[in-house]
């Protein structure tokens, strides 16, 4: 077992799929249950596309993203700043220790974080406890285990199965979603709403964008550096790889979905 690591890393290839999420295309569970002016925390906030969309709902409440990489960090300040968001910052952190007292916001959001997370619980932990008596957590994580592609290309076997091995290699567990009202229940949480939705990839422009970055992430990014340390996978492996997700980026029928479990916790 490896060191709890990143498996997907910072490679443009993945800030360009990261920076595609808003509020509305990934935390639409949570969007009824916000109002004007609550604080909100952000764990593991990327790029801050979605943090600076929920900013903008919750103006003049405060909001914070905290993620571990700095290098990202600067980066979703810059697109704040470009924004116009002014009621929103950015800082790095551990997301097992997040350096402010007990109740201190009144939403706590993280958006597939705990997938990468060694210990999750005690991450929910920490949000809960970050959000206090009456405050609520919502994480939304995907199931890679459950990815539904048609049509079948086998290289794209070897990319999932590549995929789940290196994130558990990492400490990680890649068909999160699935387990996210179980580790909610045993961080504590009393009252665990829980529901489900989907990433849909089908149009032309959906398959050339979404099969263009994991393309280039096969090759690039540190799932290709993971592969090839762990004795997963060669160059010649991760070609291959990289050459299904065009041949399924160019089939007219082309259709990929990605399931995601979601929480609301309290208590």
């Amino acid at each position: 077992m490896q060191t709890e690591r990143y498996s997907h890393g910072h490679h443009e290839s993945v800030l360009r799929a990261h920076s595609w999420r808003t509020a509305e295309n990934s935390v639409g569970y949570l969007l009824p249950h916000l109002r004007t002016g609550a604080s909100l925390l952000d764990v593991g906030s990327g790029p801050g596309t979605i943090t600076v969309d929920l900013a903008r709902r919750l103006d003049p409440g405060r909001v914070v993203g905290l993620d571990s990489s700095a290098e990202v960090v600067a980066q979703a300040q810059a697109h704040a700043a470009a924004e116009g968001v002014t009621n929103v910052c950015f800082e790095t952190a551990d997301a097992y220790a997040v350096d402010a007292p007990d109740g201190s916001f009144d939403i706590v959001h993280t958006h597939q974080l705990l997938q990468h997370l060694g210990r999750p619980v005690d991450a929910l932990r920490e949000f809960r406890r970050l959000a206090g008596q009456g405050g609520l957590v919502a994480a939304r994580d995907v199931d890679y285990a459950g990815i539904i592609i048609h049509p079948h290309v086998p290289a794209l076997d070897e990319w999932l199965d590549l995929l789940l091995r290196i994130g558990r290699n990492n400490g990680g567990e890649p068909a999160a979603g699935r387990r996210l009202k179980a580790w909610a229940r045993q961080a504590g949480f009393t009252d665990v709403a829980v529901s489900a939705s989907t990433w849909l990839f089908e149009t032309d422009e959906q398959r050339a964008w979404w099969g263009g970055s994991w393309a280039d992430r096969a090759l690039h990014s540190s799932y290709a550096e993971h592969a090839v340390e762990q004795g997963l996978a060669d160059r010649a492996d991760l070609e291959r790889i990289s050459a299904g997700w065009r041949e399924w980026a160019a089939a007219p029928d082309g259709w990929l979905l990605m399931p995601h479990g979601e929480i609301l916790a309290r208590g």
